[in-house]
Protein backbone atom coordinates (compact mmCIF):
# COMPACT_ATOMS: atom_id res chain seq x y z
CA UNK A 1 0.00 0.00 0.00
CA UNK A 2 1.25 3.60 -1.32
CA UNK A 3 1.05 5.39 2.58
CA UNK A 4 1.64 8.27 0.83
CA UNK A 5 -1.77 8.40 -1.01
CA UNK A 6 -3.80 7.83 2.43
CA UNK A 7 -3.53 11.71 3.21
CA UNK A 8 -4.98 12.67 -0.69
CA UNK A 9 -7.52 9.63 -0.05
CA UNK A 10 -8.74 10.95 3.27
CA UNK A 11 -9.04 14.52 2.16
CA UNK A 12 -10.80 13.87 -0.48
CA UNK A 13 -13.27 11.73 1.42
CA UNK A 14 -13.70 14.35 3.94
CA UNK A 15 -13.96 16.98 1.44
CA UNK A 16 -17.02 15.35 -0.15
CA UNK A 17 -18.46 14.83 3.33
CA UNK A 18 -18.23 18.56 3.48
CA UNK A 19 -19.59 19.29 0.85
CA UNK A 20 -22.71 16.75 1.12
CA UNK A 21 -23.10 18.59 4.32
CA UNK A 22 -22.88 21.95 3.22
CA UNK A 23 -25.68 21.18 0.40
CA UNK A 24 -23.32 21.80 -2.15
CA UNK A 25 -24.63 22.98 -5.74
CA UNK A 26 -23.26 19.99 -7.68
CA UNK A 27 -25.15 17.27 -5.40
CA UNK A 28 -28.44 18.61 -6.54
CA UNK A 29 -30.27 16.83 -9.74
CA UNK A 30 -29.35 18.35 -13.05
CA UNK A 31 -26.18 20.45 -11.47
CA UNK A 32 -25.60 23.68 -9.72
CA UNK A 33 -27.54 26.72 -10.59
CA UNK A 34 -25.82 29.48 -12.23
CA UNK A 35 -26.62 33.51 -13.30
CA UNK A 36 -25.55 33.93 -16.77
CA UNK A 37 -26.98 37.23 -17.89
CA UNK A 38 -29.11 40.40 -17.00
CA UNK A 39 -30.45 42.34 -19.97
CA UNK A 40 -30.66 45.08 -20.18
CA UNK A 41 -27.48 45.34 -17.52
CA UNK A 42 -28.20 48.74 -15.90
CA UNK A 43 -31.22 51.34 -14.92
CA UNK A 44 -31.95 54.63 -12.88
CA UNK A 45 -31.36 53.98 -9.11
CA UNK A 46 -35.68 54.46 -8.84
CA UNK A 47 -35.97 50.77 -9.70
CA UNK A 48 -38.86 50.01 -12.14
CA UNK A 49 -36.79 48.37 -15.29
CA UNK A 50 -38.28 45.39 -16.80
CA UNK A 51 -34.91 42.92 -16.92
CA UNK A 52 -34.21 39.19 -18.32
CA UNK A 53 -32.41 37.30 -15.64
CA UNK A 54 -30.72 34.11 -17.44
CA UNK A 55 -28.71 31.15 -15.94
CA UNK A 56 -29.34 27.09 -15.32
CA UNK A 57 -31.60 25.41 -12.83
CA UNK A 58 -33.76 27.93 -11.88
CA UNK A 59 -36.15 25.26 -10.01
CA UNK A 60 -37.75 26.02 -7.09
CA UNK A 61 -36.69 29.78 -6.95
CA UNK A 62 -36.99 31.08 -3.24
CA UNK A 63 -35.46 34.57 -4.06
CA UNK A 64 -34.00 36.84 -6.35
CA UNK A 65 -32.00 39.76 -5.28
CA UNK A 66 -30.23 42.60 -6.86
CA UNK A 67 -27.48 44.41 -4.59
CA UNK A 68 -29.55 42.48 -2.11
CA UNK A 69 -33.03 43.89 -2.75
CA UNK A 70 -35.97 41.59 -3.80
CA UNK A 71 -36.78 41.89 -7.71
CA UNK A 72 -40.14 42.82 -7.92
CA UNK A 73 -42.93 41.37 -9.73
CA UNK A 74 -40.72 38.34 -11.14
CA UNK A 75 -41.97 35.52 -13.50
CA UNK A 76 -40.34 32.46 -14.01
CA UNK A 77 -40.57 31.73 -17.98
CA UNK A 78 -38.75 28.87 -17.86
CA UNK A 79 -35.55 26.58 -16.04
CA UNK A 80 -33.42 29.17 -17.53
CA UNK A 81 -35.21 32.19 -17.96
CA UNK A 82 -36.91 34.66 -15.20
CA UNK A 83 -38.24 38.22 -15.98
CA UNK A 84 -38.86 40.79 -13.10
CA UNK A 85 -38.68 44.46 -12.01
CA UNK A 86 -35.95 46.26 -10.44
CA UNK A 87 -35.93 47.39 -7.27
CA UNK A 88 -35.02 50.62 -6.08
CA UNK A 89 -31.62 51.85 -4.64
CA UNK A 90 -29.69 54.34 -3.44
CA UNK A 91 -26.26 53.75 -4.49
CA UNK A 92 -24.99 53.80 -8.30
CA UNK A 93 -23.10 51.14 -9.36
CA UNK A 94 -22.58 47.71 -10.23
CA UNK A 95 -24.19 45.01 -8.18
CA UNK A 96 -24.66 41.59 -7.90
CA UNK A 97 -27.42 39.57 -9.26
CA UNK A 98 -28.27 36.60 -7.17
CA UNK A 99 -30.74 34.07 -7.47
CA UNK A 100 -31.83 31.49 -4.81
CA UNK A 101 -33.58 27.98 -5.19
CA UNK A 102 -34.66 25.87 -2.28
CA UNK A 103 -33.11 22.73 -3.96
CA UNK A 104 -30.23 23.88 -6.00
CA UNK A 105 -28.69 26.07 -3.73
CA UNK A 106 -27.96 30.44 -5.13
CA UNK A 107 -25.78 31.08 -8.30
CA UNK A 108 -24.38 34.83 -8.61
CA UNK A 109 -23.82 37.07 -11.58
CA UNK A 110 -21.37 39.50 -9.54
CA UNK A 111 -21.72 42.81 -10.50
CA UNK A 112 -24.07 42.07 -13.56
CA UNK A 113 -26.22 45.12 -13.38
CA UNK A 114 -25.57 49.19 -12.75
CA UNK A 115 -28.02 51.33 -11.23
CA UNK A 116 -27.09 54.72 -13.17
CA UNK A 117 -28.38 58.30 -13.41
CA UNK A 118 -30.82 58.96 -15.50
CA UNK A 119 -31.23 62.30 -17.62
CA UNK A 120 -34.46 64.36 -16.65
CA UNK A 121 -36.13 66.43 -19.63
CA UNK A 122 -38.55 68.27 -17.74
CA UNK A 123 -39.72 68.07 -13.89
CA UNK A 124 -43.15 69.23 -12.50
CA UNK A 125 -43.85 70.33 -8.30
CA UNK A 126 -47.05 68.87 -6.63
CA UNK A 127 -48.07 70.33 -3.85
CA UNK A 128 -45.91 67.67 -1.69
CA UNK A 129 -44.32 65.65 -4.34
CA UNK A 130 -42.68 66.40 -7.36
CA UNK A 131 -41.95 64.34 -10.63
CA UNK A 132 -38.99 63.82 -13.60
CA UNK A 133 -38.87 63.08 -16.97
CA UNK A 134 -36.60 61.21 -18.56
CA UNK A 135 -35.40 61.96 -21.57
CA UNK A 136 -36.66 58.41 -22.29
CA UNK A 137 -39.97 59.61 -22.05
CA UNK A 138 -39.96 57.72 -18.83
CA UNK A 139 -41.74 59.33 -16.00
CA UNK A 140 -40.74 59.34 -12.24
CA UNK A 141 -41.84 60.76 -9.02
CA UNK A 142 -41.03 60.96 -5.20
CA UNK A 143 -42.88 62.42 -1.92
CA UNK A 144 -46.03 62.04 -0.60
CA UNK A 145 -47.93 59.07 -1.95
CA UNK A 146 -51.56 58.87 -2.02
CA UNK A 147 -51.17 57.20 -5.17
CA UNK A 148 -49.42 60.62 -6.91
CA UNK A 149 -46.45 58.89 -7.62
CA UNK A 150 -48.28 56.19 -9.98
CA UNK A 151 -45.90 53.35 -8.73
CA UNK A 152 -48.89 51.09 -8.06
CA UNK A 153 -48.17 51.56 -4.03
CA UNK A 154 -49.17 54.36 -1.71
CA UNK A 155 -46.22 54.32 -0.03
CA UNK A 156 -44.09 57.84 0.12
CA UNK A 157 -40.56 57.98 -1.47
CA UNK A 158 -37.81 59.90 -0.75
CA UNK A 159 -36.17 59.05 -4.10
CA UNK A 160 -37.50 59.01 -7.47
CA UNK A 161 -39.57 55.41 -8.34
CA UNK A 162 -41.06 54.72 -11.85
CA UNK A 163 -44.67 56.19 -12.80
CA UNK A 164 -45.99 52.49 -13.80
CA UNK A 165 -47.39 51.68 -16.99
CA UNK A 166 -44.40 51.69 -19.25
CA UNK A 167 -45.76 55.13 -21.00
CA UNK A 168 -43.51 57.43 -22.82
CA UNK A 169 -44.34 60.98 -21.87
CA UNK A 170 -43.54 64.34 -23.45
CA UNK A 171 -44.70 66.61 -20.50
CA UNK A 172 -46.39 66.27 -16.69
CA UNK A 173 -48.10 68.49 -14.77
CA UNK A 174 -48.56 67.99 -10.85
CA UNK A 175 -51.31 69.15 -8.91
CA UNK A 176 -52.82 68.35 -5.25
CA UNK A 177 -52.18 64.93 -4.38
CA UNK A 178 -52.53 64.11 -8.03
CA UNK A 179 -50.06 63.71 -11.11
CA UNK A 180 -50.94 63.52 -15.08
CA UNK A 181 -49.27 63.25 -18.42
CA UNK A 182 -48.94 63.76 -21.76
CA UNK A 183 -47.77 61.45 -24.35
CA UNK A 184 -45.98 62.55 -27.79
CA UNK A 185 -49.59 61.89 -29.57
CA UNK A 186 -51.51 64.63 -27.11
CA UNK A 187 -53.43 61.44 -25.12
CA UNK A 188 -53.50 62.20 -21.55
CA UNK A 189 -53.06 59.94 -18.49
CA UNK A 190 -53.55 61.03 -14.91
CA UNK A 191 -52.90 59.25 -11.40
CA UNK A 192 -53.13 59.81 -7.76
CA UNK A 193 -56.47 61.36 -5.80
CA UNK A 194 -59.65 61.47 -7.46
CA UNK A 195 -62.08 62.77 -4.84
CA UNK A 196 -63.07 65.22 -7.06
CA UNK A 197 -62.82 63.51 -10.56
CA UNK A 198 -59.36 65.67 -11.27
CA UNK A 199 -58.16 62.05 -12.82
CA UNK A 200 -60.68 62.65 -15.86
CA UNK A 201 -61.99 59.34 -16.05
CA UNK A 202 -63.14 58.10 -12.84
CA UNK A 203 -66.29 59.52 -10.57
CA UNK A 204 -65.04 61.28 -7.21
CA UNK A 205 -63.64 58.26 -4.49
CA UNK A 206 -63.23 59.24 -1.48
CA UNK A 207 -59.91 59.69 -0.16
CA UNK A 208 -58.27 56.78 -1.89
CA UNK A 209 -55.76 57.61 -4.93
CA UNK A 210 -55.72 55.38 -8.19
CA UNK A 211 -51.66 54.39 -7.83
CA UNK A 212 -51.22 54.09 -11.76
CA UNK A 213 -52.16 56.08 -14.89
CA UNK A 214 -55.45 56.22 -16.30
CA UNK A 215 -56.98 57.34 -19.71
CA UNK A 216 -58.70 60.75 -19.56
CA UNK A 217 -62.07 60.59 -20.88
CA UNK A 218 -63.70 62.19 -23.60
CA UNK A 219 -60.93 61.25 -26.69
CA UNK A 220 -59.57 64.95 -26.98
CA UNK A 221 -55.85 65.77 -28.08
CA UNK A 222 -53.76 68.05 -25.73
CA UNK A 223 -50.87 70.17 -26.13
CA UNK A 224 -50.18 71.28 -23.02
CA UNK A 225 -51.79 70.17 -19.14
CA UNK A 226 -52.40 72.18 -15.85
CA UNK A 227 -53.34 70.80 -12.57
CA UNK A 228 -54.75 72.36 -9.70
CA UNK A 229 -55.58 71.42 -5.97
CA UNK A 230 -58.10 69.50 -7.44
CA UNK A 231 -59.07 70.06 -11.31
CA UNK A 232 -56.91 69.67 -14.06
CA UNK A 233 -56.85 71.62 -17.47
CA UNK A 234 -55.86 70.80 -21.05
CA UNK A 235 -55.09 73.26 -24.48
CA UNK A 236 -55.90 71.49 -27.66
CA UNK A 237 -53.74 72.42 -30.01
CA UNK A 238 -56.19 74.84 -31.45
CA UNK A 239 -55.70 76.65 -28.36
CA UNK A 240 -59.14 75.09 -27.03
CA UNK A 241 -59.46 74.91 -23.07
CA UNK A 242 -61.01 72.16 -21.21
CA UNK A 243 -60.81 71.58 -17.18
CA UNK A 244 -62.25 68.82 -15.21
CA UNK A 245 -62.61 68.22 -11.51
CA UNK A 246 -63.43 70.39 -8.38
CA UNK A 247 -65.34 73.57 -9.70
CA UNK A 248 -66.42 74.61 -6.18
CA UNK A 249 -65.68 78.41 -7.47
CA UNK A 250 -66.07 78.17 -10.84
CA UNK A 251 -62.36 77.25 -11.70
CA UNK A 252 -63.67 75.20 -14.48
CA UNK A 253 -64.63 77.83 -16.21
CA UNK A 254 -67.70 76.69 -17.66
CA UNK A 255 -71.33 76.96 -16.46
CA UNK A 256 -72.15 75.74 -12.66
CA UNK A 257 -72.13 72.31 -12.69
CA UNK A 258 -74.49 69.87 -10.67
CA UNK A 259 -72.43 68.70 -7.85
CA UNK A 260 -69.50 71.26 -8.13
CA UNK A 261 -67.42 68.60 -9.95
CA UNK A 262 -67.00 67.44 -13.42
CA UNK A 263 -65.06 63.47 -14.11
CA UNK A 264 -65.01 64.46 -17.92
CA UNK A 265 -63.75 67.50 -19.33
CA UNK A 266 -65.19 70.47 -20.23
CA UNK A 267 -64.99 73.08 -22.51
CA UNK A 268 -63.88 76.00 -21.00
CA UNK A 269 -67.04 79.39 -21.75
CA UNK A 270 -66.25 82.33 -23.84
CA UNK A 271 -64.19 80.56 -27.33
CA UNK A 272 -61.17 82.05 -25.92
CA UNK A 273 -57.91 80.92 -27.79
CA UNK A 274 -54.91 80.18 -25.07
CA UNK A 275 -51.03 79.22 -25.65
CA UNK A 276 -50.61 78.30 -22.43
CA UNK A 277 -52.50 77.47 -19.00
CA UNK A 278 -51.70 77.44 -15.36
CA UNK A 279 -53.98 76.14 -12.42
CA UNK A 280 -53.56 77.72 -8.54
CA UNK A 281 -55.92 76.11 -5.79
CA UNK A 282 -59.33 77.45 -6.97
CA UNK A 283 -58.33 79.39 -9.98
CA UNK A 284 -57.16 79.21 -13.21
CA UNK A 285 -55.88 81.30 -15.74
CA UNK A 286 -54.53 81.39 -19.60
CA UNK A 287 -52.46 83.06 -21.94
CA UNK A 288 -53.63 84.11 -25.04
CA UNK A 289 -51.19 84.02 -28.69
CA UNK A 290 -51.59 88.10 -28.25
CA UNK A 291 -50.06 88.24 -24.33
CA UNK A 292 -53.53 88.96 -23.09
CA UNK A 293 -53.91 87.11 -19.16
CA UNK A 294 -57.48 85.59 -18.42
CA UNK A 295 -57.96 83.84 -15.09
CA UNK A 296 -61.28 82.19 -13.88
CA UNK A 297 -62.49 80.81 -10.54
CA UNK A 298 -61.77 82.02 -6.63
CA UNK A 299 -60.96 85.77 -6.41
CA UNK A 300 -61.19 85.76 -2.58
CA UNK A 301 -57.73 87.20 -2.57
CA UNK A 302 -57.71 89.00 -5.84
CA UNK A 303 -55.88 86.30 -7.71
CA UNK A 304 -58.02 86.66 -10.84
CA UNK A 305 -56.19 90.36 -10.92
CA UNK A 306 -59.34 92.21 -12.93
CA UNK A 307 -59.25 95.00 -10.03
CA UNK A 308 -62.08 93.18 -8.10
CA UNK A 309 -61.55 93.12 -4.17
CA UNK A 310 -63.44 90.83 -1.70
CA UNK A 311 -64.77 87.01 -1.96
CA UNK A 312 -66.12 87.11 -5.29
CA UNK A 313 -65.77 84.04 -8.56
CA UNK A 314 -66.23 84.01 -11.91
CA UNK A 315 -66.98 80.59 -13.68
CA UNK A 316 -66.40 82.04 -16.84
CA UNK A 317 -62.64 83.84 -18.21
CA UNK A 318 -61.93 87.67 -17.11
CA UNK A 319 -59.27 90.31 -18.23
CA UNK A 320 -56.40 90.68 -16.32
CA UNK A 321 -56.09 94.53 -15.54
CA UNK A 322 -53.20 96.53 -16.08
CA UNK A 323 -53.15 96.03 -20.01
CA UNK A 324 -49.83 94.57 -19.53
CA UNK A 325 -48.80 92.11 -22.72
CA UNK A 326 -46.77 88.57 -20.40
CA UNK A 327 -44.74 85.79 -22.20
CA UNK A 328 -45.75 83.20 -19.30
CA UNK A 329 -47.99 83.11 -16.14
CA UNK A 330 -47.98 80.82 -12.75
CA UNK A 331 -50.35 80.36 -10.48
CA UNK A 332 -49.41 80.27 -6.97
CA UNK A 333 -52.24 78.61 -4.07
CA UNK A 334 -53.42 82.23 -3.87
CA UNK A 335 -51.95 84.64 -5.79
CA UNK A 336 -50.74 84.87 -9.51
CA UNK A 337 -47.37 85.96 -11.03
CA UNK A 338 -46.69 87.24 -14.95
CA UNK A 339 -43.58 87.80 -17.08
CA UNK A 340 -43.81 90.87 -19.42
CA UNK A 341 -42.37 90.70 -23.08
CA UNK A 342 -39.52 93.11 -21.49
CA UNK A 343 -38.75 90.51 -18.85
CA UNK A 344 -39.86 92.41 -15.56
CA UNK A 345 -41.93 90.24 -13.54
CA UNK A 346 -45.60 91.46 -12.13
CA UNK A 347 -48.02 89.74 -9.45
CA UNK A 348 -51.27 89.73 -7.78
CA UNK A 349 -53.14 88.30 -5.17
CA UNK A 350 -52.96 87.61 -1.55
CA UNK A 351 -49.42 88.49 -0.13
CA UNK A 352 -49.23 88.16 3.47
CA UNK A 353 -45.88 86.77 3.31
CA UNK A 354 -44.49 88.74 0.40
CA UNK A 355 -45.51 86.66 -2.63
CA UNK A 356 -46.10 89.08 -4.46
CA UNK A 357 -42.36 90.57 -3.90
CA UNK A 358 -42.97 94.29 -3.74
CA UNK A 359 -41.19 95.28 -0.84
CA UNK A 360 -44.38 94.85 1.24
CA UNK A 361 -47.27 92.63 2.54
CA UNK A 362 -50.58 93.92 0.88
CA UNK A 363 -52.80 91.84 -1.30
CA UNK A 364 -53.34 93.59 -4.86
CA UNK A 365 -56.14 92.81 -7.05
CA UNK A 366 -54.62 94.21 -9.86
CA UNK A 367 -50.46 93.38 -11.34
CA UNK A 368 -47.70 94.95 -9.26
CA UNK A 369 -44.31 94.76 -10.51
CA UNK A 370 -41.83 93.00 -8.37
CA UNK A 371 -39.17 94.87 -7.27
CA UNK A 372 -35.64 94.28 -7.55
CA UNK A 373 -35.47 95.57 -11.27
CA UNK A 374 -34.43 91.99 -11.96
CA UNK A 375 -35.13 91.01 -15.81
CA UNK A 376 -36.39 87.21 -16.01
CA UNK A 377 -37.26 84.67 -18.61
CA UNK A 378 -39.50 82.48 -16.04
CA UNK A 379 -42.01 82.55 -13.21
CA UNK A 380 -42.74 79.85 -10.96
CA UNK A 381 -45.16 80.27 -8.50
CA UNK A 382 -45.80 77.89 -5.04
CA UNK A 383 -48.14 78.06 -2.37
CA UNK A 384 -47.08 81.19 -0.93
CA UNK A 385 -44.04 81.86 -2.86
CA UNK A 386 -42.93 82.83 -5.80
CA UNK A 387 -39.31 82.37 -7.98
CA UNK A 388 -37.91 83.72 -10.89
CA UNK A 389 -35.19 82.66 -13.37
CA UNK A 390 -32.80 85.35 -15.00
CA UNK A 391 -31.37 84.75 -19.00
CA UNK A 392 -28.60 83.97 -17.29
CA UNK A 393 -29.91 81.22 -15.06
CA UNK A 394 -29.80 82.63 -11.91
CA UNK A 395 -32.55 81.76 -9.67
CA UNK A 396 -34.14 84.19 -7.29
CA UNK A 397 -37.18 83.06 -5.12
CA UNK A 398 -39.68 85.56 -2.44
CA UNK A 399 -42.35 84.37 -0.03
CA UNK A 400 -43.04 82.55 2.49
CA UNK A 401 -39.98 80.85 3.70
CA UNK A 402 -40.98 79.05 6.43
CA UNK A 403 -39.63 75.29 5.75
CA UNK A 404 -36.94 76.97 3.38
CA UNK A 405 -38.63 76.95 -0.05
CA UNK A 406 -36.99 80.07 -1.19
CA UNK A 407 -33.49 78.43 -1.09
CA UNK A 408 -31.14 81.60 0.70
CA UNK A 409 -30.21 79.22 3.23
CA UNK A 410 -32.45 80.55 6.05
CA UNK A 411 -36.45 80.28 6.83
CA UNK A 412 -37.01 83.95 6.83
CA UNK A 413 -39.35 85.61 4.71
CA UNK A 414 -38.92 87.54 2.36
CA UNK A 415 -41.12 90.42 0.55
CA UNK A 416 -38.46 91.17 -2.19
CA UNK A 417 -36.23 88.61 -4.39
CA UNK A 418 -33.37 86.82 -3.08
CA UNK A 419 -30.81 85.08 -4.42
CA UNK A 420 -31.06 81.11 -4.47
CA UNK A 421 -27.79 79.53 -2.58
CA UNK A 422 -25.19 77.76 -4.46
CA UNK A 423 -24.70 79.20 -7.54
CA UNK A 424 -26.25 77.22 -9.63
CA UNK A 425 -27.28 77.97 -13.26
CA UNK A 426 -30.93 76.31 -13.84
CA UNK A 427 -32.72 76.01 -17.11
CA UNK A 428 -36.33 75.46 -15.20
CA UNK A 429 -37.44 76.42 -12.16
CA UNK A 430 -41.10 74.81 -10.38
CA UNK A 431 -42.70 75.17 -6.99
CA UNK A 432 -44.91 73.15 -4.80
CA UNK A 433 -46.76 74.16 -1.50
CA UNK A 434 -43.25 74.77 0.69
CA UNK A 435 -41.06 73.63 -1.90
CA UNK A 436 -38.86 74.29 -4.82
CA UNK A 437 -36.82 72.19 -7.52
CA UNK A 438 -34.82 73.30 -10.36
CA UNK A 439 -33.40 71.34 -13.60
CA UNK A 440 -29.55 73.04 -14.48
CA UNK A 441 -28.27 73.22 -17.76
CA UNK A 442 -27.07 70.04 -17.30
CA UNK A 443 -30.10 67.98 -16.62
CA UNK A 444 -29.28 67.87 -13.27
CA UNK A 445 -32.19 68.16 -10.68
CA UNK A 446 -32.01 69.91 -7.44
CA UNK A 447 -35.13 71.01 -4.59
CA UNK A 448 -35.08 72.64 -1.69
CA UNK A 449 -37.70 73.00 1.36
CA UNK A 450 -39.85 71.05 2.93
CA UNK A 451 -39.52 67.53 2.38
CA UNK A 452 -41.44 66.15 4.96
CA UNK A 453 -43.09 63.40 2.76
CA UNK A 454 -39.21 63.08 0.75
CA UNK A 455 -40.89 65.94 -1.76
CA UNK A 456 -36.90 67.35 -2.04
CA UNK A 457 -35.78 63.54 -3.11
CA UNK A 458 -32.48 63.68 -1.95
CA UNK A 459 -33.71 60.30 0.13
CA UNK A 460 -34.07 62.13 3.60
CA UNK A 461 -37.20 63.88 5.01
CA UNK A 462 -34.75 66.27 6.35
CA UNK A 463 -35.81 69.92 5.19
CA UNK A 464 -33.25 71.85 2.88
CA UNK A 465 -32.96 75.96 2.98
CA UNK A 466 -30.28 75.18 0.27
CA UNK A 467 -30.54 73.48 -3.09
CA UNK A 468 -29.61 69.39 -2.87
CA UNK A 469 -29.02 66.96 -5.58
CA UNK A 470 -32.02 64.62 -6.19
CA UNK A 471 -31.40 61.38 -6.11
CA UNK A 472 -30.46 58.90 -8.86
CA UNK A 473 -30.84 62.31 -11.47
CA UNK A 474 -27.51 63.46 -12.76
Amino acid sequence: MNTRSVPRQLLIAVSLFLLAACGSDSTAPGGPLTVATVTPASGPLAGGTRVNITGTNFVDVASITIGGNELVSRTMVSTTEVTGTTPASTILGPKDVVVTSSSHGSGTCRGCFSYVSIRAAAIAAGYTHTCGLASTGAAYCWGANGGALGDGSYMNSSIPVAVSGGLSFSALAAGGGFTCGLTSAGTAYCWGNNTSGQLGNYPPKDNVGIPTPVLVSGGLSFSALAAGAAHTCGLTSAGAAYCWGLDLFGELGSSPLTGNFSSTPQAVSGGWRFVALTAGVYHTCGLTSLGAAYCWGDNETSQLGNGSTGFSTDTTPVAVSGGLTFSALAAGSWHTCGLAGSGAAYCWGSNYGGQLGTGSTTDSSIPVAVSGGLTFSAVAAGGDHSCGLTSTGAAYCWGVNNSGQLGDGSITNRSTPVAVSGGLTFSTLVAGIDHTCGLTSTKATYCWGDNQFGQVGNGSTTNSSVPVAVVGWP
